[in-house]
C-alpha cells in the first residue's frame, strides 16, 4: 500500500473521529422547576404502588403564591405540564368513583379551601387548554396553615382514613386531597 493511502485512511479515521465528538449529544441545563413524582405507598421497595403523582416543582423565589396560582383560577399543580395523576386501583374522591388509570390533576386554589380536580385530559401543558366537561371528579378540600415554609411546590402522599391523602405544600399553605379506596 502507498504510503500517501495509508496516510489518507489515517487523515480520514482521525477527522470522523473529532467530528463525532464535535457532534455528540447536547444535553440541557437543569429545569428551573424540575419534575419529580410522588407515590403510595412511598418505600421505593414495595412496587405495589396505589397511587403516583408527576408534576413540576417551581420555587418561590420571593413571589407570592397568590401570584404564582391565583385564587379562582385552574391551575396546572406545579409548573410545565400539568400534574399527571396515576390511580393503580378505583378509588373515589369525595362520593365521585375515579376508574384505575391517568388522569391530569389541577386544582383552583382559594383562600379558604381549594378544588381538586381530577380530568380525563391527557399531555396538557399547563391549564390554558383545561375544560371542565372533562371533569371526572371535583372536591372542595380546606386550607391549614403550616409552621414551615416551603420553598418549592411540595406533594406527599400518607395513610389517610379509609385511603390514601395526598397532601399539597407551598410556602405556608397547605391542603389535604383525600382518596378513598
Amino acid at each position: 500500500m502507498k504510503t500517501s493511502t495509508v496516510f489518507s485512511i489515517i487523515a480520514f479515521a482521525f477527522v470522523t473521529l473529532l467530528s463525532t465528538n464535535a457532534n455528540a449529544q447536547k444535553f440541557s441545563k437543569l429545569d428551573k422547576s424540575p419534575m419529580d413524582a410522588s407515590a403510595y405507598p412511598t418505600s421505593y421497595k414495595d412496587a405495589n404502588k396505589l397511587i403516583k403523582i408527576v408534576y413540576s416543582r417551581p420555587q418561590l423565589k420571593g413571589r407570592e403564591l397568590a401570584k404564582l396560582a391565583p385564587n379562582d383560577k385552574v391551575w396546572r399543580l406545579g409548573a410545565n405540564e400539568a400534574a399527571e395523576l396515576t390511580l393503580y386501583k378505583d378509588m373515589k374522591l369525595g362520593d365521585t368513583s375515579v376508574k384505575a388509570g391517568t388522569y391530569t390533576f389541577y386544582a383552583i386554589p382559594g383562600d379558604k379551601a381549594w378544588t381538586a380536580i381530577v380530568s380525563k385530559d391527557l399531555n396538557a401543558w399547563g391549564s390554558y387548554f383545561y375544560k371542565k366537561e372533562h371533569d371526572v371528579a371535583r372536591l372542595s378540600v380546606p386550607v391549614t396553615s403550616g409552621t414551615e415554609s416551603l420553598e418549592a411546590f411540595s406533594i406527599a402522599f400518607a395513610e389517610g382514613d379509609g385511603g390514601i391523602d395526598m397532601h399539597l405544600g407551598w410556602g405556608t399553605t397547605r391542603v389535604v386531597v383525600p382518596f378513598t379506596k
